[in-house]
């Protein structure tokens, strides 16, 4: 390949490269925003603090918009303030928005406390960002006086860790990724062996039956996998999400069986002549030079499981055996309204796993691919 061509594909592939980074981007960035900058549009890609004097004093403070309305400040009967969106007049409100954006449609009386020069933003006081109940006494000043800052929120990861039973949930999550790496590995390397080196009447055609079931989707199968598990009083456990594993995959058996063609015949006879079983010769010699593949076979595996969320969703129903991708969504539904920050935290602490794996075992995921469906 020469040099221009490979300033072609390189000036095609970054950009490609970027579009499928920004969601990543989006998520990291949002778990490091204050709440209250989660969700603006235009977004905010760089995180932002927002300091301004209030009494005297300089205050970390949020801003709120800019006062469109005469400037005016007004106190409702029950000692409530509010910034009026409409008529002010005659003591009466009949719009007004409060500090948390709930509208009120009907009059209500209303008491003018003070009036301001119109371009003047609208700020509360910032006591924690990580959550917005926590944000309190709220005035106007003027745009010069707000100062701005880049700040990073690292301890929204630290806030979703306390909102979300996340080591829990972590810790329910690899018990299944190991129980079902380990099944995975085991039973299609021994179903991939017998198709690949052991001769048998009708083994070409149930390996194809095999490989069709991969145009099966599993929502066809879910009813009915879901109909065995109940009839076995397995719903509301984690045995539907491991045990699978046990019986094989129709692409992990494809992937080694592919692999172990090309291992030398010679080596498999060598051995059974100096007596060694069927097992012993998937034992000794296959399975130490199939180590790449069955990398792969596993980490393929790990990811899947770490991120399935169908199959939790279909038959856990206690939140102490809840998954992570469960139990994010879980977190979700039941805040009512969703802290965006925090469940993006939340989200990229989950994908760093899977990120420090690949990172380790790329060098053999890499391998293991490369080398499958090669002869020699």
């Amino acid at each position: 390949m020469t040099t221009r061509t490979t300033w072609i594909w390189q000036f095609v592939l970054v950009p490609l490269a970027g579009i499928f980074l920004f969601p990543l981007l989006w998520m990291f960035s949002t778990a490091l925003k204050p709440v209250d900058q989660a969700m603006r549009m235009p977004p905010t890609w760089i995180p932002k603090a927002y300091y301004a004097p209030l009494d005297g004093v300089r205050m970390r403070v949020v801003p709120r918009g800019t006062n469109a309305v005469a400037g005016v400040i007004v106190a409702t009967a029950d000692n409530r303030l509010f910034v009026p969106d409409a008529d002010f007049h005659a003591g009466r409100v009949r719009i007004i928005r409060t500090l948390r954006g709930a509208i009120v449609t009907n009059l209500v009386a209303a008491q003018l406390i003070k009036t301001v020069p119109p371009g003047f933003v609208h700020v509360l006081e910032d006591v924690d960002q990580t959550s917005m109940a926590a944000q309190r006494r709220w005035d106007y000043v003027a745009p010069a006086l707000l100062e701005t800052r880049t700040e990073l929120a690292w301890r929204n990861f630290l806030a979703a860790m306390r909102v979300i039973p996340f080591a829990r949930y972590t810790l329910n999550t690899l018990i299944l990724c190991l129980l079902c790496v380990v099944g995975t590995t085991l039973s299609n390397s021994l179903i991939a062996y017998g198709f690949a080196r052991v001769e048998w009447p009708g083994r070409d055609f149930y390996f194809a039956l095999t490989l069709a079931t991969m145009m099966v989707p599993f929502p066809v199968t879910m009813i009915a996998l879901y109909g065995v598990f109940k009839s076995m009083h397995l719903v509301g456990t984690w045995y539907p999400l491991w045990l699978p594993a046990f019986f094989g995959g129709a692409f992990n058996i494809f992937l080694l069986r592919q692999f172990y063609m090309t291992i030398p015949q010679d080596l498999t006879d060598a051995a059974r002549i100096d007596g060694c079983s069927e097992w012993q010769i998937f034992w000794r010699v296959i399975v130490p030079l199939s180590k790449p593949a069955l990398a792969v076979v596993a980490l393929f595996q790990f990811m899947g499981t770490w991120n399935d969320f169908m199959g939790p969703l279909l038959y856990l129903n206690d939140q102490s055996k809840f998954t992570l991708a469960l139990g994010l969504q879980f977190f979700q539904s039941q805040s009512g309204g969703t802290e965006w920050h925090l469940l993006m935290a939340a989200s990229t602490l989950m994908l760093l796993p899977i990120l420090v794996l690949f990172f380790f075992t790329q060098k053999q995921f890499i391998q293991g691919i490369a080398t499958t469906g090669m002869k020699g």
